[in-house]
């Protein structure tokens, strides 16, 4: 392809981007995966160059863009040797035209950088949102540790005990170490959130949302195989995707549960009052992911946040039947905003007069409420809330 090309499909991709992100449809990374693999003529250095110039006008735009040109614009505004490339030869785009409009820069939707700013998030921390994000793999204590695992790379040492830092790109999943489950791929902030629950061996602890299991998995490490450990999830796909990630892991004593959405609580009935902790990975905006996933800023609505909110109020009732006397409940959201951090937890506490929060001491963020708070430029993490929540 030629550079002017490599532009033109950025636009067409970038085009479908736009519109699966107004209907709530496939994320960047399927949409870029799908339109490669109907075009074989774009070799290992097409996809690349596409890649990266999709994302660039992603991570640019903080209005959704009226479209995949309009983005590339925005691009070549900046750069001169984009605008260059906008000289319709061959298959490369349409020459600029006088009265065109570029989209906006910025950092997220107004409404969505305002609720940002409320939260105390700072300009300079918006703009590391949307910087790229670095590989994170944390080594399983189940079959290895970081002081002594032999890898192609070292990596970088981070504050989660068992967290090492690699080259963007890296490609572990070919890595001897990969495919026998002695290391995950899991962000350095994910990890040390995990040591917020301390889950022990012999302990009972339930993972309320978990997802494909990457949280479940560092829980399992914790408890070293002893004990038992519920991993839970209304979404039937996501959980299956757990199974063969134990299996190489080696992590043998982790149940699957399949909840039902409004009815988790009859589903766990027979672990009220029974759990030593409980971790609630609730979902949520997932604003403190933006660098790798930055187009999730433009699905984002009020009335989706608001919908979030009421969930996460609600499991956290549910949660809170589980724990048993001297047990804990640990809140974990992937967000900046106080909506799903700290006010939830304020709101919590409002409810149970019965619980009070302990602070986590993870090594890293800043206290937020009656959390803790990480961002990627104080900590070098994905954003995340954590609080502790124990009954008096």
């Amino acid at each position: 392809m030629t550079p002017g090309a490599r532009v033109q499909a950025a636009i067409e991709v970038l085009d479908l981007i736009v519109a699966a992100a107004r209907a709530k449809g496939a994320p960047a990374d399927r949409i870029l995966a799908d339109w490669f693999r109907t075009r074989r003529f774009a070799g290992s250095k097409d996809r690349r160059a596409v890649r990266e110039l999709v994302y660039r006008a992603i991570r640019a735009c903080g209005e959704v863009p009226t479209s995949g040109r309009a983005a590339m614009l925005l691009i070549a505004r900046q750069d001169p040797a984009v605008t260059a490339l906008f000289d319709g030869v061959g298959h490369g785009p349409a020459p600029i035209g006088a009265d065109e409009v570029s989209a906006a820069p910025g950092t997220a939707p107004a409404w969505l950088e305002a609720a940002l700013a409320q939260s105390g998030i700072e300009s300079a921390t918006m703009t590391a949102l949307l910087e790229r994000a670095p590989l994170d793999i944390r080594v399983n204590a189940l079959k290895a540790d970081r002081a002594g695992i032999d890898l192609p790379v070292a990596g970088e040492r981070l504050a989660a005990p068992q967290g090492l830092r690699l080259p963007p790109d890296t490609a572990v999943e070919q890595w001897p170490a990969y495919q026998q489950g002695q290391i995950e791929v899991q962000d350095g902030g994910s990890q040390l959130t995990c040591q917020a629950v301390a889950a022990a061996p012999g302990e009972t602890v339930v993972d309320l949302c978990a997802g494909a299991g990457g949280k479940t998995l560092a829980l399992a490490a914790g408890m070293d195989n002893r004990g038992r450990l519920i991993a839970c999830d209304v979404d039937r796909a996501r959980l299956a995707r757990l199974t063969p990630r134990a299996e190489r892991a080696g992590a043998v004593q982790i149940e699957e549960r399949l909840l039902n959405p409004q009815r988790e609580a009859e589903a766990l009935a027979d672990l009220a009052g029974q759990v030593d902790a409980v971790l609630i990975d609730a979902p949520c905006s997932g604003t403190g992911t933006w660098r790798r996933n930055p187009e999730a800023r433009w699905r984002l609505t009020p009335a989706e946040l608001d919908r979030l909110t009421a969930v996460q109020s609600r499991l956290l009732d549910v949660a809170a039947a589980l724990v048993k006397p001297g047990g804990r409940l640990v809140y974990v959201t992937c967000s900046l905003l106080d909506a799903e951090g700290a006010d939830q937890i304020a709101a919590f506490l409002a409810r149970h007069s019965g619980w009070c929060a302990v602070l986590p001491q993870l090594g890293a963020g800043r206290p937020r409420g009656a959390g803790l708070r990480l961002d990627p430029r104080h900590d070098g993490t994905d954003g995340f809330f954590v609080a502790r929540l124990e009954p008096i």
